[in-house]
């Protein structure tokens, strides 16, 4: 059986080169079981091994070597309440953070919105990171969603697996980077709702067999 592990530090050293990431900033996590694992707090990618990557339970305890990220709250809270969910991923890419910072919600200025479930890309009320009330605040914006802004701090999305999660990061990425770029030159010109219904009835079977 493949060691989750080692897929979770090799989408871990992949979100640098997709420019999602720099330094040990953002984190990542993978469902197994009954419990998770994630990157481990204050260190660089490139210097995980398999013994660095800790596991958590779902009663908050966790085990190995290294302590778990200090964001694993929303990590755990993900998991807990959408069990469709197997991977989950946290970035503090440069285009989610500037929107973050301006605490936008992300407007149906494309069609592509839809891919996150839904007509906009909501941004989570601020609170402190690692803490209980920003996870609370992530999981009410990312409701019917795959993801989400987190106001004054970055991006956070959810997948069936890693290979999705860091998809949907990188995805989201350049939406917030479109948008950005219209706002540039003007008020985008927003899809309405009846479009972006339409839309998301395609998206349904989007990727599907």
């Amino acid at each position: 059986m493949p060691d989750q592990r080692a897929d979770l530090i090799a989408i871990a050293r992949a979100m640098r080169p997709a420019g999602l990431n720099r330094g040990t900033s953002g984190n990542v996590s993978v469902r197994s079981g009954e419990g998770f694992y994630i990157t481990p707090t204050g260190m660089p990618y490139e210097a995980l091994i398999a013994d660095d990557i800790p596991r958590m339970a779902f009663d908050g305890s966790h085990r190995g070597r290294r302590k778990p990220s200090s964001e694993w709250r929303f990590h755990h809270d993900i998991y807990v309440s959408r069990p469709e969910v197997g991977a989950v991923l946290h970035a503090h890419s440069p285009f989610a953070v500037s929107l973050a910072c301006l605490r936008r919600t992300i407007p149906p200025f494309h069609y592509m919105i839809a891919r996150f479930g839904g007509d906009s890309i909501r941004c989570a009320d601020y609170a402190l990171f690692g803490s209980q009330e920003l996870s609370t605040n992530a999981l009410a914006a990312m409701q019917e969603r795959k993801g989400c802004l987190l106001a004054n701090h970055g991006q956070l999305v959810v997948g069936r697996d890693l290979d999705e999660a860091l998809a949907l990061a990188s995805e989201l990425e350049e939406l917030c980077e479109q948008y950005w770029r219209a706002c540039q030159l003007g008020e985008p010109v927003l899809l309405s709702a009846a479009e972006m219904t339409a839309v998301l009835e395609k998206f349904a079977g989007y990727g599907q067999q």
